[in-house]
């Protein structure tokens, strides 16, 4: 079976920590694949606000979720802390990537937890169409 490989970028522009919380533990006793999407939707949220956007508000528009690929690395549980880092890539005249590295934070030492990649379209919801990217948000994200 072929498998999704994710080739995270050398740097991150954007780093926020997160506790695992009880409800973010699944049957088998960690983190599932629901709330690791969960987990990078909320790195997304607050990489959006570092730059001062909202995902419905980055100058007027909208953002959509066009596709996603996830490459679990090392296993979460209950209280862990993590670090997700994200960058802004791949920019063209509608949408981006964004790449998210999961790292558990434990004894000091960072512990590679997963790998991550949005394709996110830039998107008017009131007239329900694709839009054209501004520079301005190339330029902030690139920053």
């Amino acid at each position: 079976m072929e498998r999704i490989k994710i080739n995270l970028p050398d740097t991150f522009s954007f780093s926020t920590k997160l506790i695992i919380r009880i409800t973010d533990i699944n049957y088998g006793g960690h983190v599932g694949n629901d709330t690791f999407l969960s987990l990078i939707h909320e790195a997304r949220l607050q990489f959006l606000q570092h730059h001062g956007y909202e995902e419905l508000n980055i100058g007027g528009y909208g953002l959509i979720l066009a596709d996603a690929g996830i490459e679990y690395k090392y296993e979460l549980k209950h209280a862990d802390e993590i670090m997700i880092s994200v960058v802004a890539a791949n920019f063209d005249k509608i949408s981006f990537d964004l790449f998210y590295k999961i790292e558990l934070i434990k004894n000091g030492d960072k512990i590679l937890a997963g790998k991550a990649k949005t394709g996110m379209l830039f998107f008017d919801y009131a007239a329900k169409k694709k839009m054209n990217l501004p520079d301005e948000v190339i330029t902030k994200f690139k920053n």
